[in-house]
């Protein structure tokens, strides 16, 4: 127990300036005089206290203690900062503003703006450029039936395009190459699955409550299966769709030809997922080979074509 509190105790002075004994020891429901031997314990294990009596005197840790030998360092405090900025697209405004003010609390004056100007450095925005923005309305109903083990119902569209109701016991939320899932026990399937939020609508989450399981990974079932129907294909491209392939293939699998024209070496899945994407290039792309790909995106494209007469 007293080890409890003396991890308590540090916990709140590396978030407040000062603290007064009297303060601790009611916090605490322990003597004044058991607070001050706490609090020498503290000081004889290298974290320097500083007290001062008189008004505005209280119990502290040494400012410079704080960021530059406790717990928290530079790097510490701008990473956390990073990571709240990084969910404030999905979060409330208001959990967002106390989270920033509890993570801000450890930073000296002296180190503000040094930290405030690392976090700003790099920028989160998980915002669609265009379609629908009721992510974050789906994204708090998930959490707080996260928080309070609810049972949600939604209507899902199927790969095939069917409406399906569907009633989960939700475990996890994840974010996976700029798109948000939930992961659950689906009592349909009576089963763990993952469901894609873009595609679940009329959420509610219901008065009914769950015991948490046993979470298995989420995508590692999907990961090997298409690890083993991934194959790698030749692409010939022009430079004004060069930044649209390099979200798929790293610069070192791409070649210049010159005269604007590029060689690209494309982790391809065959499905009418993979031929979507090389379609989507249009004239700007074309498989040079395997020659059955080459043959099978003719066959679709013409079958496009179709679709217009």
């Amino acid at each position: 127990m007293k080890l409890e509190r003396m991890i308590a105790i540090i916990m709140l002075l590396l978030q407040r300036e000062k603290m007064g004994g009297k303060e601790l020891a009611e916090l605490f429901e322990v003597s004044l005089r058991t607070i001050y031997r706490d609090i020498e314990t503290i000081n004889q294990a290298g974290i320097p206290i500083v007290t001062s009596s008189g008004v505005g005197g209280g119990i502290g840790i040494m400012n410079q203690y704080k960021i530059e030998k406790g717990f928290f360092t530079v790097k510490d405090i701008t990473a956390m900062l990073m990571g709240v900025g990084f969910i404030s697209n999905t979060l409330s405004n208001e959990e967002t503003t106390a989270t920033l003010a509890k993570v801000k609390s450890f930073i000296p004056e002296d180190k503000q703006h040094e930290i405030t100007l690392k976090a700003n450095q790099i920028s989160f925005d998980l915002s669609a450029w265009l379609g629908s923005n009721d992510l974050q309305t789906k994204v708090e109903v998930i959490r707080t039936a996260l928080e309070h083990c609810s049972i949600l119902s939604f209507m899902y569209l199927s790969a095939k395009g069917d409406k399906v109701m569907r009633t989960l016991e939700p475990h996890r939320l994840l974010l996976k190459e700029n798109h948000w899932y939930v992961q659950g026990y689906c009592l349909n399937r009576q089963q763990f699955r993952v469901f894609k939020l873009s595609r679940i609508s009329e959420m509610e989450r219901t008065e009914d409550c769950f015991t948490m399981r046993e979470v298995p990974p989420a995508f590692s079932e999907f990961t090997d299966t298409m690890s083993r129907k991934m194959q790698k294909i030749k692409l010939q491209l022009d430079h004004s769709i060069l930044d649209r392939i390099l979200d798929y293939c790293g610069e070192e699998n791409i070649t210049p030809l010159g005269n604007g024209k590029f060689y690209a070496y494309f982790d391809f899945i065959e499905d009418d997922y993979g031929y979507g994407i090389l379609m989507s290039f249009g004239d700007k792309c074309q498989c040079i080979e395997p020659e059955h790909v080459r043959n099978e995106m003719k066959r679709r494209l013409n079958d496009s074509i179709k679709a217009y007469f």
